[in-house]
């Protein structure tokens, strides 16, 4: 089976990777890193470029972790390629990362976040940034 890491390039995406990386290699299992957003004219601070892309492979090949990095910029919602992924690899877990946010950020907890908290076929660890 696959372990999921959905990864933003913040603190609460690094937290994940790490947790992910932990977990692989405790389990066996593989680990596919996913990066996705529906793109578009806008500055998205949630997207990788082609160096980070380079980095988080060539960590999985460093930690001997089998695995991949996808990214997904198709015009699909981060959410629905999370959940086409966690599909396709039969993932056993999903992992995501969480970041301290403010009252009202708390009441609304990440639209991302909370839909696959709440929808996702697979178990969710949630890993809180440092």
């Amino acid at each position: 089976m696959t372990i999921v890491v959905a990864y933003v390039p913040r603190p609460e995406g690094h937290a994940a990777l790490d947790k992910g990386i932990a977990m692989a290699k405790e389990s066996g299992e593989r680990l596919v890193v996913v990066n996705a957003s529906p793109g578009g004219p806008h500055d998205d601070t949630t997207m990788i470029d082609g160096s980070e892309l380079e980095r988080l492979e060539q960590r999985l090949v460093d930690e001997a972790v089998p695995g991949e990095v996808k990214q997904f910029v198709r015009g699909n919602s981060a959410v629905n390629e999370i959940y086409a992924l966690i599909e396709k690899e039969n993932a056993s877990l999903l992992i995501i990362g969480l970041r301290k946010r403010s009252a009202v950020g708390k009441l609304l907890l990440g639209s991302v976040a909370q839909e696959l908290l709440l929808n996702v076929s697979c178990p969710v660890l949630a890993v809180k940034a440092g």
